[in-house]
């Protein structure tokens, strides 16, 4: 596929403990097919820098990601992306990862999709890790992270984040019915798995104030229990 279409990419730095910024910054702008625009947050005291990127904030201590999401992505006018990738800063990503993966993405008509993980990444939900032997897969899941993307349509319907489970728990469990709802397609990319090694999931906050977020998030609305979430509707050669 070739476009010149317009991707923002918003990242997340931890500045203060090992990280790969640079590598997936270099990745991401790295692409012959999109006109890429990376907004990096940088979170530390260290300052992090990098002539392919803007860092639009810097913030001397953490605060929950998808507060730190929705106060970039309101920021910009969303409607001038047809893709807004989120991504964390500790993934090793496939070369050319942007091409390819929007690629298949276009092609199997994700609205919301994600790339599977490495089968030595950190892994939360194993659903995610990559099933050799297919390219994609349609899903009713996609995790909230290291990566995922939303295409323009999805948007309106995605954001801005509840941040009544500010670290996003749970949005994967009711983002399926929403997206259905929109008459949207979501999947996983097994095609390019990113490797999600450097640092584990939860390190860097408290996993009992995030589920119990998450309870209460998934109290007020409906949602998949994880039985039914983990289900591939379609897999691709």
């Amino acid at each position: 596929m070739s476009t010149k279409g317009k991707v923002l990419v918003v990242g997340i730095v931890l500045t203060d403990i090992a990280n790969l910024a640079h590598s997936i910054v270099e990745n991401l702008d790295d692409s012959a097919q999109w006109t890429v625009e990376q907004q990096w947050v940088a979170v530390g005291k260290c300052k992090f820098h990098h002539p392919a990127l803007q860092v639009v904030e810097e913030l001397s201590s953490p605060e929950p990601k998808f507060v730190i999401l929705n106060r970039v992505l309101g920021k910009v006018q969303l409607r001038d992306y047809d893709y807004v990738i989120v991504t964390d800063d500790d993934i090793d990503l496939p070369a050319s990862f942007l091409d390819r993966y929007l690629g298949w993405v276009h092609k199997y008509d994700f609205a919301l999709a994600q790339p599977a993980r490495t089968h030595d990444s950190y892994i939360d939900h194993y659903f995610v890790e990559q099933l050799d032997g297919i390219t994609a897969r349609q899903t009713r899941y996609v995790e909230i992270g290291p990566l995922f993307s939303m295409r323009a349509d999805a948007l309106p319907v995605l954001t801005p984040f509840d941040v009544s489970s500010p670290m996003g728990w749970g949005y994967d469990f009711s983002w399926p019915l929403t997206i259905e709802a929109a008459k949207l397609r979501m999947g996983i990319v097994d095609a390019l798995p990113v490797r999600h090694k450097l640092r584990k999931p939860v390190a860097n906050y408290v996993h009992s104030d995030a589920e119990a977020q998450m309870k209460k998030y998934l109290a007020a609305r409906p949602h998949l229990a994880p039985e039914e979430a983990f289900y591939i509707v379609e897999s691709f050669a």
